[in-house]
């Protein structure tokens, strides 16, 4: 009998390597050297059709909803539609895929641990850990590869999001990740390899360029960016072809596409590295407060931080290197994220327990809200509607995703 990846439609083909029905794995469904390759569908431009909201001035908030993850989740991320986000649990071992209109959990994508070297935050010591633990992700290919780093395996993985082709042999050398996937209303399970792709040590921030041709790799303890060239059609779908040294540990990076620029939070430090995208090579710094985590960008160029240690975000002029105006937040703001229409800044405030919501004019932030959220609030992203505004929240140490619900007006 053929696995429910067989029939659904929104089921998923993830590099596999042989899948079955039932809730025990088959030992024959892992044939040495081979591996299914992703048959994506694209159009010539890697820009998902977005639709346009009508216009809001303000948000009031409603309700907070609590859902369960997983132990540890570090982020989330809506794909381009906003019908799914996908939660990276680090301690979990795992990505979590919920239907934002129901939601309900769709799909869990559970990595098969095997022992590896962490690191305590705490004490800065390394640690008897496992290699599979998914801490950021982001989509390319029009949502087609979900691509996840992985702290302790000093990589990322590409986990497709289309259908099959039949399997060819890959090549030598290239280490791979085992997965299930299982569907919380069956007691189907699929099986599948993932390809490793090797980055540099303790991976994090995952970002684009925007036709899907770049994939910038943040590696913290590398003190490193590694840069990819994706190609859909040929396995393992990513090189790396740049690694650009930084001069601390780098965490946060945004990209440029108008002006071909990156830029990189050193988070170790108080810069911002910039990168030329043409020559993947840092032309210059920015200097900045102590400790930059987060970095997002509005369309008109402004950066936007999250300062970590002095509980602050702040506006930038990446131009001149001007901060253009601050405002206080709570303790170890992490994760920041705009509305779609750039007026609206979301902070999750980590030891806070809080998330911050300011409304942004060309002056300066304006506190509109700071919501309770227990358990470390650490990753956030947003689903809009014309009515509504849905702030998906993740918590470290709760195993909780909570939906701040905001009322358009």
């Amino acid at each position: 009998m053929l696995s429910k990846l067989s029939y659904t439609v929104i089921a998923i083909s993830i590099l596999a390597i042989g899948c079955q029905s039932g809730a025990t794995e088959s030992k024959s469904a892992y044939p040495k050297a081979l591996i299914l390759s992703t048959s994506i569908e694209t159009p010539a431009t890697d820009s998902p059709s977005i639709k346009t909201l009508k216009p809001y001035t303000d948000l009031v908030f409603e309700k907070e909803e609590i859902l369960s993850a997983a132990p540890g989740t570090k982020s989330v991320l809506f794909n381009s539609d906003g019908s799914k986000l996908y939660a990276m649990n680090l301690e979990g071992m795992s990505v979590y895929e919920f239907d934002q209109a129901s939601r309900k959990l769709n799909r869990v994508f559970k990595f098969k641990p095997t022992v590896g070297m962490g690191w305590d935050y705490t004490t800065d010591k390394p640690i008897r850990s496992f290699e599979e633990k998914p801490v950021e992700a982001c989509f390319s290919h029009n949502d087609s590869i979900l691509w996840v780093s992985l702290h302790n395996a000093e990589g990322i993985v590409p986990i497709s999001i289309k259908n099959a082709q039949p399997p060819f042999e890959t090549a030598s050398g290239i280490p791979s990740k085992k997965i299930t996937i299982s569907y919380p209303e069956s007691t189907s399970k699929d099986s599948a390899l993932l390809p490793l792709i090797k980055t540099g040590k303790t991976p994090k921030i995952i970002t684009k360029t925007a036709d899907s041709k770049y994939l910038l790799v943040s590696n913290w303890h590398s003190y490193n960016v590694s840069v990819l060239e994706l190609d859909k059609t040929q396995f393992p779908f990513g090189k790396v072809i740049s690694t650009i040294p930084v001069t601390s540990i780098p965490r946060g990076i945004v990209v440029d596409d108008k002006k071909e620029k990156s830029y990189v939070a050193i988070m170790g430090g108080a810069s911002i590295a910039v990168i030329d995208n043409k020559t993947w090579k840092t032309e210059r710094t920015i200097d900045v407060a102590s400790n930059p985590r987060h970095i997002v960008m509005d369309s008109t160029g402004r950066l936007f931080v999250s300062y970590n240690k002095l509980a602050k975000v702040a506006c930038i002029d990446p131009e001149t290197g001007k901060t253009l105006f601050t405002a206080p937040t709570h303790v170890q703001p992490r994760t920041i994220f705009l509305s779609r229409n750039q007026k609206f800044l979301f902070v999750t405030c980590y030891s806070g327990n809080m998330v911050d919501v300011f409304k942004i004019s060309d002056t300066g932030f304006n506190k509109i809200a700071s919501l309770p959220s227990a358990g470390k609030p650490v990753g956030v992203d947003i689903f809009e509607n014309d009515e509504k505004l849905e702030a998906w929240v993740c918590s470290y140490t709760d195993g909780a995703i909570r939906v701040y619900s905001f009322k358009k007006s």
